[in-house]
């Protein structure tokens, strides 16, 4: 089930706003896509971001991904967990495998994600297309 309480990007990642940031991860679908986990590249702390950009990188045992900034804003704090543990992305992608926190958001870019309706209904047609 995904979430309803945050926003989806086509690339697959998920943005959760809480206490002024965007907590960004991404969805299960994609976690599940890649298989397992065993590395995560994420950005700097302090770094500023341009919507679409890419920032981070998840390789997993079948391929590396790169990860887009779902929204333009600073690096405001990274989840350093997961370069001991990358797995808890497959384990728990909606809450402690977070990837990173972005301040400054820019509201406007965040309502023109996707809600949980339309990225499920997307992925359905990518599922289709297959």
């Amino acid at each position: 089930m995904t979430p309803s309480d945050r926003r989806y990007t086509e690339t697959h990642e998920w943005i959760k706003l809480e206490d002024g940031l965007a907590i960004v991860g991404i969805t299960d679908y994609a976690q599940e896509s890649l298989g397992d986990i065993t590395f995560v590249d994420l950005p700097d702390p302090d770094t500023e971001l341009e919507q679409d950009q890419e920032c981070a990188v998840i390789e997993s045992v079948k391929a590396a991904s790169d990860i887009y900034a779902p929204l333009s804003g600073r690096v405001a704090e990274v989840n350093d967990a997961l370069e001991a543990n990358p797995e808890t992305v497959n384990e728990d992608p909606y809450g402690e495998g977070w990837l990173f926190k972005i301040a400054a958001v820019d509201m406007e870019q965040f309502n023109d994600l996707l809600d949980a309706a339309d990225y499920e209904a997307m992925n359905e047609e990518e599922d289709d297309n297959e």
